[in-house]
């Protein structure tokens, strides 16, 4: 699937503001499960936004050291 460049960069803060919001929302909930879906959402949605600017961050550390980055 490809994305505009805007949206592909934004994608990982995106996942951690959510995140975010999740944990915050899971401390207000007191329906049914809900706060325990929230908070594992949460922390899933902030691992996983983590892991992608990391991600991000190391491969294009390498990638300028290799000498192969190509901006379009």
């Amino acid at each position: 699937m490809w994305v505009s460049k805007p949206i592909y960069e934004s994608l990982p803060y995106f996942y951690l503001s959510v995140g975010a919001l999740c944990l915050g929302s899971s401390m207000y909930v007191n329906h049914w499960y809900w706060p325990t879906i929230c908070f594992v959402v949460g922390l899933v949605c902030l691992v996983a936004g983590l892991v992608v600017l990391l991600k991000r961050r190391d491969y294009r550390v390498t990638d300028r050291r290799a000498g192969h980055r190509q901006d379009y």
